[in-house]
């Protein structure tokens, strides 16, 4: 009986929390936050970023909030160490958790969670997207009639082709994103490949014994692939992991995809071999700083596709998003912590 009625009074908790920068999900106000308003009490801060430290500590600290939700806004090390002691829990409403200084958020007492696995199929229709685009031609041609020039229609001035058969590396190609974007290149006919030290895919993985799938060095995949696609996350190892170097190794007639986060590549250097056309065009959902400065290269570029960082944004997604982030916190709320990364 008295563990039942302290299960009761667990689950009865309502914790304050905060969402920092509702708007950068909620943008269209499309979402619905009933079942996290249910469970906390929920303060809802409808702006696309913060990035003052003293706001930020501020605002968590006068709202009282248990809970700090964030999305994809950098969160410095001076705002954390101003937390008040009532900050117990920060969730991360995204699978990437560097704008977040998580071991020493852990050292003051407070959990990290992400959502690993909420844009999977999303994100990886977003570089099938991007292949599909680029196999016929359609940005540059769009880009003609925007600027007035009907004259594709008279004489066809851009190479496109059939993507079956076509091969497709995948940087990172051994991940639940990767194996997502295998999932729908292997229907379309194409062969995938997928860089790895280790040389051999995981224990189990379920393209473990497919002919169609190959695992290579990185540097095999790069001078081999029509279409090379990053998958990876970023951290201190693959930061700028992709620059000139590379890029010269790919095929003058290849594409470079980015869904994953920008800092992967070096932009400069990118910047540099797109300049001399070095490879036929790269399409980058994500960017260094986001979005690029005004005075980039990357807008004029006629070789370089950008996308606002949408692989994760379409309305399903979000909403599943607030969910697994409910998910997460009701957890917590429960006793039970998962996702925790610190």
């Amino acid at each position: 009986m008295a563990m039942a009625a302290a299960a009761t009074r667990i689950l009865m908790r309502r914790p304050t929390a905060i969402f920092l920068n509702a708007s950068r999900l909620d943008y269209d106000k499309a979402l619905d936050f009933s079942r996290l308003q249910k469970i906390t009490d929920l303060t809802v801060n409808s702006v696309d970023a913060m990035t003052d430290a003293d706001e930020i500590a501020s605002l968590v600290n006068s709202s009282n909030a248990e809970i700090i939700i964030t999305k994809e806004t950098e969160v410095p090390l001076s705002a954390v160490q101003k937390f008040s002691s009532n900050v117990k829990l920060m969730c991360e409403a995204g699978t990437g958790y560097n704008n977040i200084p998580s071991a020493d958020a852990r050292t003051k007492g407070i959990l990290v969670c992400n959502i690993p696995t909420y844009s999977t199929e999303s994100v990886a229709h977003m570089v099938i997207t991007y292949v599909m685009n680029f196999s016929a031609a359609i940005f540059q041609q769009a880009k003609m009639l925007h600027e007035g020039n009907q004259s594709n229609f008279r004489v066809f001035q851009h190479p496109i082709y059939e993507i079956s058969n076509k091969k497709i590396g995948l940087i990172g190609g051994s991940g639940t994103i990767g194996t997502a974007v295998a999932d729908v290149a292997l229907p379309l006919g194409m062969e995938v490949l997928i860089s790895s030290r280790s040389g051999r895919l995981p224990k189990g993985h379920k393209y473990e014994n497919n002919d169609r799938v190959k695992v290579v060095p990185l540097d095999e995949l790069l001078a081999s692939s029509d279409f090379v696609s990053i998958n990876c996350p970023l951290n201190s190892e693959t930061r700028h992991s992709i620059g000139d170097r590379e890029i010269r190794l790919m095929k003058p007639t290849a594409f470079l995809i980015n869904t994953a986060r920008g800092a992967i590549i070096n932009e400069a250097e990118l910047i540099n071999c797109m300049k001399e056309k070095v490879i036929a065009g790269a399409g980058l959902d994500t960017q260094e700083v986001e979005p690029p400065a005004a005075d980039s290269d990357l807008w004029t570029l006629d070789n370089v596709f950008l996308t606002p960082h949408i692989g994760w944004r379409r309305l399903e997604t979000r909403q599943r998003l607030v969910d697994m982030t409910t998910d997460n916190i009701e957890s917590y709320i429960g006793g039970k912590t998962k996702n925790v990364i610190n």
